[in-house]
């Protein structure tokens, strides 16, 4: 159960950076492409990071073929 504390960890930190971009994203005619541009991007690396950690705690081993005698 202590695998899942970092992936909690940094979730409320890239929703913490989520919330500071939604809310100081500067004024102006492209406000809401930057907002979402700085969201997406926190998401992605979020999920990438996350995608990564948990593949390296649960690798996939490679089946055995009874041909070869091991």
């Amino acid at each position: 159960m202590a695998s899942v504390l970092p992936v909690l960890i940094f979730l409320v930190v890239a929703l913490g950076l989520m919330t500071v971009a939604a809310l100081f994203t500067p004024k102006g005619p492209n406000q809401v492409v930057i907002r979402t541009g700085l969201m997406l991007t926190i998401a992605s690396c979020y999920l990438m990071w996350m995608i990564t950690y948990m593949a390296q705690l649960h690798p996939l081993i490679a089946p055995h073929s009874s041909k070869l005698g091991h």
